[in-house]
């Protein structure tokens, strides 16, 4: 049995995510966008003579991407969730024989008590 001012209870689903995995992910989306600028610096400069209005879209798109990665990598950990409650209160439980000695209105008073 456990006392009332025992240890606090949490669920596991509240815990956050550890932060090496935070790192490698917030990283591996860093990789990613880079791979994607280069490719379409590349195409971009393949397609300048093809087709003008591709290539142009390429570049802005390599142009941009840096600093939309930039902003994604550095955007910190993720918040918290905040339902369900991650922290449980411990259950209340009537004490025993709380109904013990409750008199019953307009019930005689056992030892003569008025």
């Amino acid at each position: 049995m456990r006392k009332r001012g025992g240890p606090e209870v949490f669920r596991i689903t509240g815990a956050r995510q550890g932060l090496a995995d935070d790192v490698r992910g917030r990283q591996r989306r860093y990789v990613i966008s880079m791979s994607v600028r280069t490719l379409s610096v590349i195409a971009a400069a393949v397609l300048w003579n093809v087709e003008r209005h591709v290539a142009i879209v390429a570049l802005a798109l390599g142009v941009l991407l840096p600093y939309v990665a930039v902003v994604i990598a550095n955007a910190g950990r993720e918040s918290a969730p905040s339902l369900p409650s991650a922290y449980l209160p411990p259950p209340v439980r009537p004490a025993l024989g709380a109904t013990e000695g409750v008199a019953e209105p307009g019930a005689e008073r056992p030892y003569g008590h008025a």
